[in-house]
């Protein structure tokens, strides 16, 4: 029997946004953090397909994930769903949603089966894996579907590699907005000061080979251990290493410190019992080798120990995502982090989990490193981080700001304006879909211009689009323009990005009526807060 399941408010705008964008692409991206429920999301897409007559495909490169779908399809609408696996096939079925295995349907004798407009939807999970040959080989032989790419974890890297073949991000719900929102534990981070040295690691396929971070790792291993009895007697732990002989070596020496440890691979005959059995707290730490990365779910999970260093944000992320979902009595997820000595500045820390942009994720990593010892919630080192950045900053703006407001010229130069108003994500703006990556049109720079932007200084459509949307949005709340900005900033005003249109314009007028000799009598502009 069909279970009601109630979206919630981001699921319900998620699942809106994805059909507006099928009206305009053919292929888009979801992206939810681990605990969101993005099966739940794909499950109410994949019935309101079934329920406009098409045929549906959930495409997925392991079994448990596609064994999950199918289990949340099946309880939450009451569709059953056919399977293309192994031996299986939904050829001649009356399902209309199909869970299929990526090896499988890449097979050329099982996918020329299939007429090209088979499958009107096709949905990804973990979309992060579909640029690969094996995906695009099935993606190929069914032009005319629309896609779906879902994922918990992409970063910038993954972003401009699957916009190469998504056209559009439908929605993204973040990490940080979630734990606000009460979706998600709080995270908090310790830096052990225990500093591990990776220097000589080298790297393959874009990441630290695992065996030269085991080599590396192998002789710190009982520190690491005194450094957890410290912090993780009283929590459920779960530890990532490199390679499957760390793992079970770090599992004994974790035994001798006292604790409770379990340790699974690929290759363990028993793995569904030693689950069940931390699960249920037999054992209070779990070892693996990247084994627990996806499809796994254990929701009392509140330590996450991160011994196989990544340069990778989408693995670092799916590893801290195991620990991330809410169960009762769960205070806090701590997630432990090492002082690890390399020549590379890409290495994935705590920041990575939560900033947006780079500069604060380097301030907020140091901060952490200084406070090594003590835990720190991560919305709230994010804060002091961006407050840190945002005054080293305030110095440099200073300067730039003089220089600019020298500058002739009525229009507004964007940095300026951004600097102004402290858009972050706009200063710090990198395209990612291909569309974006192209030049700004001619509409997009007459709109700017009308706005008293300098399109100029605008090189991408990506940045065009964003600009234009904020000060659209801007001028609907009634704030200040960026004419009237430059013009109070020039004069001395500070903040005057967050003044009103209307306060700008009293102003503005004030100092007109003094024929535009300097500021009005008992006005100093750098202490002046508007009514």
């Amino acid at each position: 029997m069909k279970r009601q399941m109630e979206l919630r408010a981001y699921q319900k705008e998620a699942k809106e946004a994805i059909f507006q964008e099928w009206g305009k692409v053919k292929r888009t991206l979801l992206v939810l953090p681990t605990g969101c429920g993005k099966t739940i999301v794909f499950a109410k897409i994949a019935e309101e397909c079934v329920r406009q007559g098409k045929r549906v495909l959930i495409l997925a490169h392991r079994g448990e994930l596609l064994e999950q779908a199918a289990d949340k399809i099946a309880r939450s609408t009451g569709l059953n769903c056919a399977v293309e696996k192994a031996e299986s096939t939904c050829l001649g079925s009356w399902f209309r949603i199909t869970v299929g295995s990526v090896q499988s349907m890449q097979r050329k004798k099982r996918l020329e089966q299939f007429p090209e407009d088979y499958f009107d939807t096709i949905i990804i999970d973990e979309a992060h894996h579909c640029i690969s040959d094996g995906y695009q080989k099935v993606l190929r032989h069914f032009p005319q579907s629309h896609v779906l790419g879902v994922t918990a974890t992409p970063d910038r890297g993954d972003m401009r590699n699957m916009g190469e073949y998504f056209e559009s991000l439908a929605y993204e719900y973040t990490l940080p907005k979630a734990i606000r929102e009460g979706y998600l534990s709080p995270i908090k981070a310790l830096t052990i000061p225990l500093k591990l040295d990776l220097s000589g690691v080298g790297i393959q396929a874009g990441d630290f080979k695992s065996g030269e971070i085991a080599t590396a790792l192998d002789p710190y291993l009982y520190q690491i251990a005194d450094e957890m009895v410290n912090y993780c007697q009283d929590r459920k732990t779960v530890v990532f290493l490199p390679l499957v002989k760390t793992s079970q070596k770090f599992r004994d020496v974790l035994e001798e410190r006292g604790f409770r440890s379990a340790e699974v691979n690929g290759n363990s005959q028993d793995r569904a019992e030693i689950l069940e059995a931390f699960d249920k707290g037999k054992y209070n730490v779990l070892c693996n080798s990247m084994l627990l990365t996806e499809g796994w779910d254990c929701p009392s999970v509140d330590c996450i120990v991160v011994l196989r260093p990544t340069k990778v944000r989408s693995l670092y992320c799916q590893m801290v995502g195991r620990g991330t979902r809410l169960f009762p009595d769960k205070r806090d997820l701590l997630l432990l982090d090492f002082l690890w000595h390399t020549d590379r500045h890409e290495l994935c820390h705590p920041a990575n989990l939560i900033c947006e942009n780079q500069e604060v994720a380097q301030k907020m990593t140091q901060n952490l490193e200084e406070a090594a010892g003590c835990p720190v919630d991560l919305e709230e080192a994010e804060n002091k981080a961006s407050e840190d950045v945002v005054a080293q900053r305030e110095e440099m703006l200073a300067k730039q700001l003089d220089e600019m407001k020298r500058r002739k010229g009525k229009l507004v130069d964007p940095l300026q304006f951004e600097m102004s108003i402290q858009a972050e994500d706009l200063s710090g703006y990198v395209p990612s879909f291909g569309y974006q990556m192209s030049p700004a049109s001619k509409k997009q720079l007459q709109a700017l211009e009308k706005f008293g932007i300098n399109p100029d200084m605008i090189d991408n459509a990506g940045k065009a689009e964003l600009l234009l949307n904020r000060l659209i949005k801007r001028q609907k709340e009634g704030l200040a323009r960026p004419r009237q900005i430059k013009q109070l900033e020039a004069r001395g005003f500070q903040h005057v990005g967050t003044w009103t249109f209307e306060q700008a314009d009293q102003m503005i007028a004030r100092i007109a009526a003094q024929g535009w000799r300097g500021v009005p009598p008992g006005v100093v502009p750098q202490e002046y807060v508007p009514e």
